[in-house]
């Protein structure tokens, strides 16, 4: 249980933040009470993955498949139980001492020496495939509340675009109308500043549904009620990764629990064909008899006439069957052969997908870089000149709504690479078990697409002056 905890804290401050959270943070077991609290005012990423390790079923359903693994090994390594016999005679059987009323023999049965200690191997084995298992379980949830918690964001992000969105289009609307009745502006501009303004509203209600559906999503894998709230969420730093492809694929072979069960079973099924061997050799059973005799009914009885008799039991089996035998070794080693097939197969696919990964990370941050850093502001810098014309009588104000709506929907582009970038960051630290990243507090702060833009509140400015 100890070890479970710790493993909350290395994935809190590994696979998700790179050591931007203290582990101990995240390994602190609050009660739940506090820390539904806490969810409904402010959601950070420890305290959500701490309520899953608390909470989640599939959590809960791996860390006592465990247990019971352990507990197994006790009664997989114990002796067999012993056997008492007692056989009671109704007519009592006549010998030289007297009637026989009754005997009785204790029995116990001994496996041949290393037998048990290989069937404990194999157990321990399983111990360790289990304990993995929860790893990779409270792992894959961490990854599912991540990502969840990333689209989360990218949504309310995006009301808040579509709200400020509207606003400015609202104004603009408003400054076609009063165009049109000067006669600088065609009924046509008015009539697709009114159906922008329109479809932005429709996307604020498609937006305010979407994020519902997000919540009921991350509700879900923490076993919270559908319409449990969510708080504000924490703003995550911008990470650059710095691992290539083939690190990456290394630290997956070491650390994937995935690569890591199929490596125990391999070891297990070495140690069953070590097992068959043992279970083709003979066990033992050694046992005590008693006998109880009574007085014989004889006018002449012997000197030892009603003593009881005691004896003892030795057996053994005998594994005469070769059939059998040959087919507990084959069956065996075709078990060990085929899970060191399923690692090898685990090992290719994972190297597959954390190329498939890699490119569509790499492809997301050359999107946020693009918008952030070039679309966004020459977008801000039209608007500006775009007003500015409309309002001098040199340009139009069909040209002005269009500037506006490619400002909107640059937007949108930005925060929607910024969230699909850290939903394949996690996806690609899950596979490599560590983190691939650093924080770059300072440097993060000013180019995180999540964060201020300089050109997000100009227009906006602009347009009122």
């Amino acid at each position: 249980m100890k070890k479970s905890l710790l493993f909350i804290s290395f994935m809190t401050a590994i696979v998700i933040l790179g050591g931007g959270i203290c582990p101990s943070k995240a390994a602190d077991m609050l009660s739940s009470d506090a820390l539904e609290a806490r969810l409904s005012e402010a959601a950070s990423v420890s305290d959500l993955v701490t309520y899953a390790y608390q909470k989640n079923p599939s959590v809960r359903a791996a860390r006592e498949g465990w247990r019971a693994t352990v507990e197994k090994y006790r009664l997989i390594t114990a002796y067999p139980d012993p056997q008492l016999m007692v056989t009671y005679f109704p007519e009592p059987i006549q010998t030289r001492l007297g009637p026989q009323d009754w005997n009785a023999s204790l029995s116990q049965m001994i496996p041949y020496p290393g037998k048990l200690e290989k069937t404990g191997e194999i157990v321990q084995a399983d111990a360790r495939v289990a304990r993995l298992n929860l790893d990779k379980t409270i792992r894959d949830v961490t990854v599912l509340i991540l990502e969840s918690f990333h689209e989360l964001g990218y949504i309310r992000e995006a009301k808040r675009i579509a709200a400020q969105n509207i606003t400015l289009l609202d104004h603009l609307r408003k400054a076609g109308e009063t165009a049109y009745a000067q006669d600088r502006a065609a009924f046509l501009d008015v009539v697709k500043a009114q159906s922008q303004s329109a479809q932005l509203r429709y996307d604020a209600l498609l937006l305010d549904e979407l994020e519902l559906t997000e919540m009921t999503r991350l509700n879900g894998l923490l076993n919270r009620p559908p319409d449990a709230p969510v708080g504000h969420l924490e703003k995550l730093p911008f990470r650059a990764i710095t691992r290539s492809p083939e690190d990456i694929c290394h630290l997956a072979e070491t650390n994937q629990e995935e690569i890591r069960m199929a490596q125990t079973r391999v070891e297990k099924a070495d140690a069953q064909t070590e097992l068959a061997r043992y279970q083709n050799l003979p066990s033992f059973k050694v046992g005590i008899f008693y006998a109880s005799i009574g007085s014989p009914e004889v006018s002449t009885p012997p000197p030892d006439a009603g003593q009881d008799a005691v004896g003892i039991q030795f057996g053994v089996s005998l594994p005469l069957w070769s059939g059998k035998n040959d087919g507990r070794m084959e069956r065996a080693r075709a078990e060990a052969e085929r899970f060191r097939a399923v690692k090898t197969a685990r090992i290719l696919e994972t190297r597959t997908r954390i190329y498939n990964l890699f490119f569509r990370l790499q492809n997301a941050q050359r999107l946020i870089s693009l918008y952030r850093d070039q679309m966004l502001p020459q977008a801000a810098k039209s608007m500006e000149m775009a007003e500015t014309w409309f309002r001098e009588g040199e340009g139009s104000f069909s040209d002005f709504a269009e500037t506006q709506s490619a400002f909107y929907n640059f937007q949108l582009s930005l925060a929607r690479a910024g969230a699909d970038y850290g939903k394949y960051l996690v996806r690609l630290e899950k596979l490599a078990g560590e983190t691939l990243t650093e924080n770059f507090s300072s440097h993060s702060q000013e180019k995180s697409p999540a964060g201020d833009n300089p050109g997000e509140e100009r227009p906006m400015t602009s347009a009122r002056r």
